[in-house]
């Protein structure tokens, strides 16, 4: 009887967290307010270069991403003027583990499950619990790492873990991967190929419908790049040269199912 009443409880813990988890995907998609992001810079490695650029921020280092989700947002009449409200939250000093880059679907869920209570353990003032998504930004030195590692973005926890570089030369760069891993906590899936980084024709181009298909002008976000050819594209230097396609649109609920 006794074990009986611990696994309904049990149940009923894991109904009512279900539960809060659904609402609050729906609340963060229904666009009827806008969504408050918090950044929270990380000195991945603690140089002294990056520090000095993490010293530097200000919350005005964000206002493209806020606008650039505006204009996207008012191409698919979008009622709101400023979907997303960008804070520049504190410093941490703690880094999280990385995402595994080639790893079982086990390892990827302990993976999430570890970073989810990590996310829960730096929340230690009332505007972190008041914030929608908490973007943890990890800057790294371009000279010591010339190779990021890969970026997470979860709906579960709305939460993101971004390797981005702490150096204003990439801060164009830098706002779209944060775009992009924003988009994951709204339920925006990726639209390129895992085998070799190419976005996928026709959800993963900003111009599908493009005569002639190449060069596209523009990345669209899940796509994440620039194609030049069937086989090549660039890496996008700032949000200017990005657009959020239809697919993406529907996904976040910018137009209707």
């Amino acid at each position: 009887m006794f074990k009986a009443i611990r696994v309904f409880l049990l149940l009923l813990v894991l109904f009512f967290i279900g539960l809060n988890t659904w609402q609050t995907m729906i609340r963060t998609t229904d666009w009827n307010d806008p969504l408050w992001v918090t950044i929270y810079p990380i000195n991945a490695a603690g140089n002294n270069k990056v520090q000095e650029y993490i010293d530097r921020l200000s919350v005005d280092d964000f206002d493209s991403l806020e606008s650039f989700i505006a204009e996207q947002g008012a191409g698919y009449d979008l009622p709101l003027d400023q979907p997303i409200e960008v804070n520049l939250g504190r410093q941490l000093k703690e880094v999280p583990d990385s995402p595994p880059a080639t790893a079982s679907t086990l390892d990827a869920i302990i993976w999430s499950l570890k970073f989810r209570y990590w996310a829960w353990r730096m929340k230690q003032t009332k505007s972190d619990a008041i914030t929608n998504i908490r973007l943890f930004v990890l800057y790294h030195d371009p000279e010591t790492m010339p190779r990021l590692a890969h970026s997470a973005g979860m709906q579960k926890g709305l939460i993101g873990l971004i390797n981005a570089y702490g150096d204003w030369q990439y801060k164009g760069s830098n706002q779209v991967v944060i775009a992009h891993e924003m988009l994951h906590t709204v339920g925006a899936s990726d639209k390129y190929d895992f085998s070799n980084g190419q976005p996928m024709h026709p959800h993963g181009y900003a111009e599908p419908e493009r005569s002639p298909l190449y060069p596209q002008r523009y990345a669209e976000l899940m796509g994440g790049r620039i194609p030049k050819s069937a086989s090549e594209s660039d890496i996008p230097r700032s949000l200017k040269t990005v657009r959020i396609g239809p697919e993406t649109a529907r996904e976040i609920n910018w137009i209707s199912q």
